[in-house]
């Protein structure tokens, strides 16, 4: 189906990406969008590792409305130069910014913009196309092809999973949300993928055994752990989280999940010895040694940079010592928010503590004579 539009359509591709893929009436506030060079600058990290990771390779954009996404724009862009197979980019029924410039299709018309249905636009061929002002060529070239949904577009409906199923990689910014669900649905189906999620989903159940394993890892990742997307979805946010002035929303602790390698992952972390090092000892509040847990068989490192070289037993590191984590030098063992970890050498009764559930769910340090509950810990030893 050939496409009829206008150059000045796609001056507004600023951080427009990712769809919501729950029904707009029972969505979220999900509506966050990837701007294109966080996407190119994360796709970088595995070319550089392997400059023919995409190449032959069919990639699925599963929560991205074809003309306003950042995955859709960057993949079309680069379609030749990675030798894709084919790029398929889909949407969801009732996204709240779809399509609001563009009429896809005939018989759409304001009416019922709100109610059109999904779609979906495979790219096998890129004859050319320099930019997105000449999209419209993509759909012109007949191995192209622009096509509605017969559903609503959500990820779990079949008409989606035989999409997934068809893909090689799966690359896209799900719902929060949904990110369990989502990441399920990635598993079930063996596939590569490269997602973004909020760093706290390491200490998922359903998460960090595929993060233990070695079957998920995390990516190059965004700087300082800050990521900016824009939103349709405006709302009261906290002092210094949304820009007006961008329509950039700050997220925190966001991370790219993926089971596509990357170099930085192998690159060895630097071990000190606290002992020999004043500055960090300062960390350490003037002591000499590093904490020892009362309920784990394991050390308490509050910082990853104080990784020690001289000690080879278990150590209870940061959850964001996985954003330097290299699979060669370290040996990932378990999380300290788990009641039947192996590594657990005391369970508490209310007899003794009453909060005594809450530190049987945690790491414990005794501070002054008291149990002290810890941050998630991830327990780790070197090889």
């Amino acid at each position: 189906m050939r496409l009829k539009c206008q150059k000045k359509i796609y001056t507004n591709f600023k951080a427009m990406a990712n769809r919501n893929l729950s029904s707009a009436k029972n969505a979220r506030n999900d509506e966050f969008y990837t701007q294109f060079h966080d996407i190119e600058k994360e796709i970088a990290a595995y070319l550089e590792y392997s400059p023919d990771v995409f190449r032959g390779k069919t990639i699925l954009c599963p929560c991205d409305d074809p003309y306003e996404s950042n995955f859709f724009k960057y993949f079309a862009l680069k379609f030749n130069e990675f030798g894709l197979k084919k790029l398929i980019a889909t949407c969801y029924a009732g996204s709240p910014i779809a399509n609001r410039e563009l009429s896809l299709f005939p018989d759409e018309n304001e009416e019922n913009k709100t109610t059109r249905n999904p779609h979906k636009i495979e790219i096998t061929d890129n004859d050319g196309v320099r930019n997105l002002y000449d999209v419209e060529l993509l759909l012109a070239n007949d191995r192209n092809h622009l096509t509605r949904l017969k559903g609503d577009g959500d990820f779990r409906s079949n008409e989606i999973k035989k999409l997934r199923d068809e893909a090689d990689i799966i690359i896209t910014n799900p719902p929060f949300s949904l990110f369990r669900e989502f990441l399920a649905w990635l598993v079930e189906a063996n596939k590569q993928f490269l997602i973004i999620g909020n760093m706290n989903a390491i200490t998922y159940k359903e998460v960090f055994p595929l993060i233990k394993e070695n079957k998920m890892w995390l990516g190059r990742g965004f700087n300082a752990g800050n990521a900016f997307f824009s939103t349709p979805l405006v709302k009261e946010y906290a002092e210094g989280v949304y820009n007006p002035d961008t329509g950039l929303v700050k997220f925190r602790n966001c991370c790219w999940f993926t089971n596509l390698d990357h170099g930085r992952r192998h690159q060895p972390l630097q071990l000190m010895s606290i002992k020999n090092n004043l500055r960090y000892n300062k960390k350490l509040k003037g002591k000499e040694f590093y904490d020892r847990y009362d309920n784990y068989d394991a050390i308490e490192v509050p910082f990853t940079e104080m990784i020690p070289n001289d000690y080879d037993g278990i150590m209870a590191v940061p959850v964001s010592f996985l954003d330097k984590y290299n699979p060669d030098q370290f040996e990932i063992l378990g999380i300290t928010q788990r009641n039947d970890d192996p590594y657990k050498i005391k369970k508490y009764t209310k007899a003794d503590y009453p909060n005594a559930n809450d530190l049987n769910a945690r790491g414990v340090i005794i501070v002054e004579g008291k149990p002290k509950s810890m941050y998630a810990r991830v327990l780790i030893k070197k090889k």
